[in-house]
């Protein structure tokens, strides 16, 4: 950049109260070191920056706020700054010979005369405030933006945390159940333990006289009538046989055949004495 002090000069000598003329100055920037800071020089009404190299303006040129005559002609500027919107008292500019942005450079017409250059003013000022405005609604939907994602972020955070917890529930929910059974367990083992001696003491007795338990016997009477009745039966045809044998066939000469008939003559005696007889009813009412 050259130094106002060279080529430009010193810039309180081209202050002329609320005029300033840098034409010709061949600028790459607007000087700020020869004034304290020009930006704030706000009285200004008039500013002449034709003629320059400059690429850009000052981000906070917006404070000039009383300039209303500004030439920017035949420099290197391409935008300007959104703070341009701020120069509500702005009524004259021109902005020819620049390699302007197409859409400023549209809005910016040609500056051919005052009403033009007029005209220039009104609707740059008016674009810059919609870039303006623009950009305002970009940064708020960017906050927007981030707001939703620091929302998420809290959300998914409290989620996790939320889910941490229900985790360490359920574990400690999982962990005094088992407490519990194994208690439980405990319980049920001391408890058996406790009933064996209890079994084993009532199993004793039952060990000595048999672990089944003996069934009613019979009636002895019933069962001894019926087998000395079937004893009897069979022994009276035994010796109907041997009878009949000895008294009918040759064996009647035997001595044992003698014997027997001995004895049929005996019982036949005795029946018609009706010994036995008495003997047999007197053990049947007995039953």
């Amino acid at each position: 950049m050259t130094k106002a002090g060279s080529k430009g000069g010193n810039l309180r000598d081209k202050l002329d109260g609320n005029e300033l003329d840098l034409s010709l100055s061949d600028l790459n920037e607007v000087p700020v070191k020869e004034l304290s800071d020009f930006c704030g020089l706000t009285h200004l009404v008039k500013l002449d920056l034709s003629k320059n190299k400059l690429q850009q303006l000052p981000a906070d040129f917006g404070r000039l706020v009383n300039l209303q005559h500004l030439d920017l002609l035949n420099n290197k500027l391409v935008t300007l700054p959104v703070s341009f919107a701020q120069l509500k008292n702005l009524k004259w500019l021109d902005l020819k010979d620049n390699p302007l942005d197409p859409v400023l450079a549209k809005v910016a017409g040609d500056c051919l005369d005052e009403k033009q250059c007029k005209q220039c003013a009104n609707k740059v000022l008016q674009h810059m405030k919609a870039v303006q405005a623009d950009q305002e609604r970009e940064r708020q939907r960017r906050l927007e933006v981030e707001r939703e994602a620091e929302k998420k972020r809290e959300a998914k955070q409290r989620a996790k945390e939320a889910q941490e917890r229900e985790l360490r529930k359920r574990e400690k929910a999982e962990e005094k159940e088992r407490r519990r059974k194994e208690y439980d367990a405990l319980k049920a083992a001391k408890r058996e333990q406790e009933k064996k001696p209890k079994k084993e003491a009532n199993q004793a007795p039952k060990s000595k006289s048999g672990s089944r338990p003996r069934k009613p016997p019979p009636r002895k009477h019933t069962r001894s009538w019926a087998v000395l009745k079937l004893l009897l039966l069979l022994l009276l045809f035994g010796v109907a046989g041997g009878l009949v044998a000895c008294r009918v066939t040759e064996l009647q000469q035997q001595p044992l055949c003698t014997s027997v008939n001995t004895i049929y003559d005996n019982a036949v005696q005795g029946l018609r004495r009706h010994e036995i007889l008495q003997w047999v009813l007197q053990t049947d009412s007995q039953q």
